[in-house]
């Protein structure tokens, strides 16, 4: 495990390029050039908690109290945005790395974290970490230091062999990554402050995705339950089925509980659940509860009180309470619906910010804000184009 602090200067020219192969849920890829749409956005259009949308062609940006569309910016493609972690900026994966939106400018910049296929972005303690699947190779840096440039320093750590995983910095300095190579994923290591290894676990097979809950903990997903690192170390949380992958997880500082997609078919082309996990980091339980429907990927997310929020093909979000498990509301939103076969395709996505819920609804060409605390939808808007990932600025 290498690992190295880099000081890098101003930001580096966006050159996009096509032919990527893209690989499903954690890596974010795009195929082609982006520039900004004929009419242009001007400079001084700033957009309130924005949103960002993509469809197939491009992203929007929404302002996120009024959701009007505040820029229309055309990148060709399949293309993946994910929260920087402050109030401004949005990363776009594209094939050269990992490029900047300032959302709240409305201004795709030239500000560009080279990578090899980029993965997962996670943002937590106020660090920001970048993950590239095809070398290996992590970056971290002070979520505030990403201003009208890439920052002046930078973390830098290479694992052990090249694979889709992700990264987390603790609040302490210590630094999780996932172990795998090209054929298989089967665990995490931690290092130190100073780069060292202080914990590892290879019983976490398939390992995907990540989630910080509250004391601390920190969750990866299995193929046959979860691993929690605490503490300074390991814990493994088996899944009452032989085969019981989590591969997605939401969590929250309200809450111990961390909220996990469950899949037991391992020879499916796609599995459509009706199961969800809550993996307890404070005593290692794992809860099964029964949904009124299935649910996707992009299916997961989190209230301000910790309420583990499920949207479900059946058109309604469904709120579970993560100590007791039960299933205490159902909002209704939209018609029913079913997951397509290729993960690409547009489908309904939850994106949670505070004590609100946006959800999109491609079939109707929809974006809509609902209002945890009511449970009514405060306001929608009608795209052009069919929405497909939704995320934002972060508080």
């Amino acid at each position: 495990m290498r690992s190295h602090r880099t000081t890098r200067a101003a930001a580096l020219p966006a050159l996009l390029s096509a032919g990527l192969l893209l690989t499903a849920c954690g890596t974010a890829t795009d195929d082609g050039a982006a520039s900004a749409d004929e009419e242009g956005t001007p400079a001084e259009t700033v957009a309130t908690e924005p949103l960002v949308t993509t469809y197939d062609g491009g992203l929007y940006v929404l302002d996120g109290e009024s959701l009007d569309v505040v820029a229309d910016i055309e990148m060709e493609g399949f293309n993946r945005v994910n929260p920087a972690g402050d109030d401004r900026h949005v990363f776009v994966s594209t094939s050269e790395g990992f490029q900047v939106l300032d959302a709240a400018g409305a201004e795709l910049t030239d500000t560009l974290f080279e990578a090899d296929t980029p993965g997962h972005v996670v943002r937590h303690g106020g660090r920001t970490v970048l993950f590239a699947d095809g070398t290996g190779e992590v970056t971290a840096f002070d979520t505030d230091a990403l201003g009208s440039g890439l920052p002046e320093e930078t973390d830098v750590h290479t694992t052990e062999e090249a694979h889709h995983g992700v990264a987390v910095e603790l609040e302490n300095g210590e630094m999780l990554l996932t172990l795998g190579d090209e054929e298989e994923r089967v665990g995490a290591l931690v290092l130190d402050a100073d780069g060292e290894e202080i914990a590892r676990s290879e019983d976490c097979p398939g390992v995907h995705g990540e989630s910080a809950a509250q004391g601390g903990a920190v969750a990866i997903g299995c193929q046959d339950g979860a691993l929690i690192y605490q503490d300074g170390a390991f814990t493994k949380v088996e899944s009452p089925d032989d085969y019981g992958r989590i591969g997605n997880q939401a969590g929250s500082d309200a809450s111990p509980v961390i909220l996990g997609d469950y899949k037991t078919d391992p020879d499916a082309e796609l599995e459509r659940p009706e199961r969800v996990a809550l993996v307890d980091t404070a005593t290692g339980d794992l809860e099964l509860v029964d949904l009124p429907s299935s649910y996707t990927f992009r299916s997961l997310g989190r209230g301000p009180a910790g309420e583990a929020l499920v949207l479900g093909t059946d058109g309604a979000l469904h709120e579970i309470d993560p100590d007791s498990g039960e299933l205490t509301r159902s909002i209704e939103l939209m018609d029913t619906w079913e997951e397509p076969v290729e993960w690409q395709d547009p489908r309904p996505a939850l994106f949670v910010r505070g004590g609100t819920a946006y959800v999109s609804d491609p079939s109707t060409n929809q974006v809509h804000a609902v209002d945890l605390a009511s449970g009514e939808v405060t306001g929608s808007v009608t795209l052009d184009e069919a929405p497909n990932e939704l995320s934002g600025v972060a508080h």
